[in-house]
């Protein structure tokens, strides 16, 4: 566990935060696995998870993104809580910008494309829609936030002798960055999707992880 110490008055609703922050990244993941596997028509190899608000069904993958992005939020008050004047503020303000982005991607739907849902034809979407482009601008903004957040982190457990986590902080965000960079410019080909999941799974492994080392007041690593 961390050597973090909880300064915050109110411990009980900090840990509930940090509670409710850690179950954002398995909802995400979890609900995001089931659906693609169950949704007819869905190829994680070619589509983009974000289509999956199109279609039948399309309402679950939407109510998910707006509660995992809100319960990013959550967890990164009770981060910031228990940090307290120690903590690395442009590294939080990345991670709720990255919160406010999956919740604000959730409430605009990405346009039907590359052939999901079945039905629609090959390729990009013929036309961009307003929340089409609003899912984009968020999606962005949000993914940009994540990988701010853990590249300052990084530089955080470095100046803290913590080389384990500044490695762990400094990998994901820089393969976010690489992946995220594929995505915008070649959605649609197996590699860039498979790795851009693949960044998407440590980027929610690397958030959970950090709202679990905080221990409370005398933790230890």
């Amino acid at each position: 566990m961390s050597n973090i110490t909880n300064t915050g008055t109110d411990s009980g609703t900090t840990k509930a935060l940090l509670v409710a922050g850690s179950r954002a990244g398995p909802l995400y993941v979890g609900i995001g696995t089931i659906e693609a596997i169950v949704r007819e028509g869905f190829d994680i190899s070619r589509h983009s998870l974000s289509l999956l608000a199109n279609g039948s069904g399309g309402w679950v993958h939407s109510t998910m993104m707006v509660l995992t992005g809100l319960l990013t939020v959550l967890g990164v008050i009770g981060l910031s809580r228990i940090l307290a004047d120690d903590k690395p503020k442009w590294g939080i303000r990345g991670l709720a910008i990255y919160g406010l982005g999956v919740a604000a991607s959730g409430l605009m739907r990405a346009d039907p494309a590359d052939g999901f849902p079945l039905g629609t034809p090959d390729g990009p979407a013929e036309t961009v829609s307003w929340h089409g482009l609003g899912h984009l601008v968020a999606g962005g903004v949000g993914f940009l936030g994540l990988i701010v957040g853990c590249l300052i982190f990084s530089r955080w457990f470095r100046k803290r002798d913590k080389g384990g986590w500044a490695l762990f902080s400094l990998v994901t965000g820089v393969y976010y960055l690489v992946s995220f960079a594929g995505i915008a410019s070649g959605a649609g080909n197996t590699f860039i999707n498979l790795a851009f999941t693949v960044a998407v799974i440590l980027g929610w492994a690397w958030f959970t992880l950090l709202l679990n080392r905080p221990a409370g007041p005398g933790g230890t690593e």
